[in-house]
């Protein structure tokens, strides 16, 4: 049974689910609102917030959701996703577009174990570990 991460916004998930679409190419982008469950509460019917939001990125599945309406939640913080791309030029073009308007924690170079890596904090502070497949030795 694969982990898929599970993030949590503060009522920007759908914003953000569709960035992480756009970047990496995702594909079945799926949301339901709270306003939008089988006996949703008087305070959530009028709500614009996620409940459930899942997007295909690669081989994988990210799953999110916004706190529910009336309730702040924590922000992110203490975990990355872990994202590996095929190659280096779409693991670079990625971890360029995570950190417009967001944060470098790493610069994306070639390491030891990855011919691309980096590090960073996108414009909705998801942490983000991005790294190329190692090329397969001939």
């Amino acid at each position: 049974m694969p982990t898929m991460p599970y993030i949590h916004f503060q009522g920007q998930c759908a914003e953000a689910l569709a960035f992480y679409k756009t970047v990496f190419h995702g594909s079945d982008l799926q949301q339901m609102r709270y306003a939008e469950g089988p006996e949703a509460p008087p305070a959530w019917r009028e709500s614009a917030r996620i409940m459930h939001a899942q997007v295909t990125l690669y081989d994988g599945v990210l799953m999110a959701s916004d706190y529910p309406p009336g309730v702040e939640g924590d922000p992110q913080a203490g975990f990355s996703v872990m994202q590996t791309a095929p190659d280096v030029a779409q693991a670079e073009r990625v971890f360029k577009a995570l950190a417009e308007a967001g944060s470098i924690i790493q610069p994306f170079q070639p390491t030891f174990f990855s011919p691309g890596f980096g590090m960073v904090k996108d414009k909705f502070g998801t942490h983000w570990i991005i790294s190329a497949a190692p090329q397969a030795v001939a």
